[in-house]
């Protein structure tokens, strides 16, 4: 119990969730205190299942069923049992000792029972818990070595039959389903451990089928198939490093499992974890066979990734740059990729070849990977070449023409020291573009966004007046000219507050009031005061319904 306070609670969880556990104070029930754990249920969404281990060997640790807890984080539920047991602390050292009691007495009985008294005892349990009468089966199964036992067990573990209804289990009982689930790999680790590695491949591999079939009618929501499926997957590596098969069996397992032929979708193997099993014979089998099915599917997903992850653990960059060039993107998106392969390899000179033939393969230039563009002008700049970054990103500008677009090409033209003849270009297409309607994804001409970025207040309000702008535009327009063009200023603002003053809201509110703000420093600049006084008093008149706005419009001093 040593260290274990509030700030430690607070320590493990997080401010936000230590906070939000004191409301679950009164939701914690059933507390058990053992010899170094305490364990209660916790009712929020659902009833949660909870651990305390007070004092392991990193400290206090704790162990949630919920979504939050399962991803192995310190829960709300966990603060609010370990703020429970702060409070019951002084009573905490002798109901451990009253576990401890407990343990050791129990123990002491069992071991005075005779074998028939025990055994009457396990059948007693047996017939109440169906849980432990299968992990029992499964045992004795294991140990009489009968494996067509022992299959069916698992078979039986695996069925979705008891916790289905219509076919289907619900969310409410995937969690109890995966637990049956975890029951059958263990069983199979266990014959792993018993010397019967053999049998646990190949039971290994059979759990992962019916596995992949039942998931598609469990709702695994909270992810318990996918653990399972995660334990099952080591299971089986781990037999396979005690029974050794055959590698060129093995590969073609693992090339047929990686490839999609077993039909596993939930067991995620990695066939090089397997490498020191296989040995140089195996991974031989391995590579070839990924060879022929990328071959055979060049566009394939998985033989796209199998072969990059072989060839990139066999340090063959050469056979990763023909997979990915096997299927160009027309964005040039797969071109970076090579490029940024090359680059790892030391390779600069290919890696640029690449990158620029991406913009020269590009089908539609409006299209090209931005990335793309950004790499290529990089390198331009580190080997001083401006004026081929500029280039680059006045054809950009040209294809995308939007404000990231013109920011982006006037660092490129500043640094080659050419940014008004280039300005002017681009300025040129954004006013066709305004001329044409041709406005920006929210509405306004790309033209006033650039001119206002330039600091160009005069003639973005030009343009503004000659070719329309949206709200959001004219707004900051008004802000930036509010110093020098104050009464134009002033009926942006006016304009803008009017059909709010029809709305209702908290965030309606406060966009009035920021636009009162500023109608109210339009007025100080124009020395007309007194008009926004009367202004601002009709305005009161007309709102005075709405409470929350007469406060805002308070605390503001309006």
């Amino acid at each position: 119990m040593e260290g274990f306070s509030e700030s430690t609670l607070r320590a493990l969880a997080g401010p936000r969730s230590f906070e939000r556990g004191r409301g679950y104070l009164d939701a914690v029930s059933g507390v058990e205190v053992g010899d170094g754990w305490v364990t209660a249920s916790v009712h929020g969404t659902e009833r949660y299942e909870v651990e305390l281990a007070l004092d392991g060997p990193g400290g206090v640790s704790g162990e949630c069923d919920c979504p939050y807890g399962m991803e192995g984080n310190f829960c709300k539920h966990l603060v609010a049992l370990g703020l429970t047991v702060l409070a019951r602390r002084e009573s905490l050292p002798r109901q451990r000792q009253a576990a401890r009691d407990r343990a050791q007495d129990l123990d002491g009985w069992l071991s005075g029972l005779s074998k028939d008294e025990l055994l009457a005892l396990v059948r007693e349990q047996i017939t109440e818990d169906r849980q432990l009468r299968r992990r029992l089966e499964l045992r004795a199964a294991s140990a009489r070595g009968d494996l067509a036992a022992v299959r069916a067990r698992i078979r039986d573990l695996l069925d979705i039959t008891p916790f289905a209804q219509y076919g289907y289990v619900e969310y409410a009982d995937a969690r109890a389903y995966a637990d049956q689930a975890g029951q059958a790999v263990s069983a199979i680790g266990a014959l792993t451990g018993s010397g019967r590695a053999d049998d646990a491949i190949a039971l290994a591999r059979e759990a992962m089928k019916l596995l992949a079939d039942a998931v598609e009618s469990v709702d695994d929501s909270d992810g318990w198939l996918g653990q399972v499926g995660a334990d099952l997957a080591d299971a089986h590596l781990e037999a396979c490093r005690a029974a050794r098969p055959d590698p060129e069996e093995l590969a073609r397992w693992l090339a047929g499992h990686a490839l999609g032929d077993l039909d596993d979708g939930l067991t995620d193997i990695d066939p090089l974890d397997y490498e020191d099993i296989l040995g140089d014979e195996g991974m031989a089998v391995l590579r070839k066979l990924a060879v022929e099915a990328w071959r055979g599917n060049r566009r394939g997903w998985a033989e796209k990734y199998l072969m990059e992850r072989l060839a990139k653990a066999g340090g063959d960059i050469d056979a990763v740059i023909a997979v990915h060039a096997a299927d160009l993107s027309p964005n040039g998106h797969t071109h970076l990729v090579i490029a940024h392969e090359l680059d790892t390899a030391r390779r600069p000179d290919e890696a640029l070849r690449w990158a620029e033939r991406g913009i020269e393969d590009a089908r539609d230039p409006s299209a090209v990977d931005a990335a793309l563009v950004d790499y290529l002008c990089d390198r331009y700049t580190q080997a001083g070449r401006l004026p081929d970054a500029v280039a680059l990103r006045r054809d950009h500008f040209g294809a995308r023409r939007t404000l990231l677009a013109y920011q982006q090409l006037r660092a490129a033209a500043r640094a080659a020291d050419r940014w008004p003849a280039e300005r002017e270009g681009a300025l040129s297409l954004l006013r066709a573009d305004a001329e044409q309607q041709q406005h920006s994804r929210y509405g306004g001409p790309a033209l006033i966004d650039a001119l206002l970025d330039d600091k160009d207040t005069d003639a973005a309000w030009q343009a503004a007046t000659e070719t329309g702008a949206h709200d959001q535009q004219w707004l900051t327009l008004a802000d930036q000219a509010r110093p020098t063009r104050p009464a134009d200023a002033l009926a942006v603002y006016r304009r803008l507050a009017e059909p709010l003053t029809k709305q209702t809201g908290n965030a309606i509110y406060e966009q009035l009031t920021s636009l009162l703000l500023s109608i109210r420093d339009c007025h100080r600049r124009l020395g007309t005061p007194d008009e926004f006084t009367t202004y601002l008093t009709a305005l009161r008149a007309d709102q005075k319904r709405k409470r929350n706005l007469m406060r805002l419009l308070a605390q503001h001093g309006l």
